[in-house]
């Protein structure tokens, strides 16, 4: 079975800030980890060469594949900043009517720029998103 390309490594997660071009996007991301921090109780670890991640988890799933993935994340990408939530948590769909602009994907949410979105409602997404990851992959 094929290996995982993205995990975690030794990466400075704060040389990829530096390496962001837009000042705003960039005080965006430092705010993401400052929440994400807060949530998780965990430090900023790089993910490849893309991806912020917070804590971890082991899953395995019924076909046998398995693997280590951030319990949560985020990655400034050209057009979006990517937020990776990585558990569905059936209460999120009143949490998103609430957030403000974004786009869903099946586990990622999609901002343009932090001040689209009420910041309460995402650090609350985050830290529900994270609880039911940890319930579900600790047993």
């Amino acid at each position: 079975m094929a290996e995982n390309k993205t995990k975690a490594n030794g990466a400075s997660v704060r040389a990829y800030l530096d390496a962001i071009p837009d000042a705003a996007r960039r005080q965006d991301c430092e705010a993401i980890i400052a929440m994400m921090s807060r949530v998780t109780g965990a430090p900023p670890v790089m993910w490849g060469t893309s991806i912020v991640g917070f804590d971890s988890y082991h899953y395995q799933y019924a076909s046998g594949r398995e693997g280590d993935a951030p319990l949560a994340g985020f990655s400034s990408r050209k057009g979006d900043i990517s937020i990776y939530l990585s558990c569905d948590v059936p209460a999120q769909e009143a949490l998103r009517e609430r957030l403000g602009r974004h786009k869903m994907g099946k586990a990622c949410l999609y901002l343009r720029r932090l001040s689209d979105v009420d910041q309460d409602v995402l650090e609350q997404m985050v830290a529900e998103a994270a609880a039911a990851t940890r319930a579900l992959y600790s047993a």
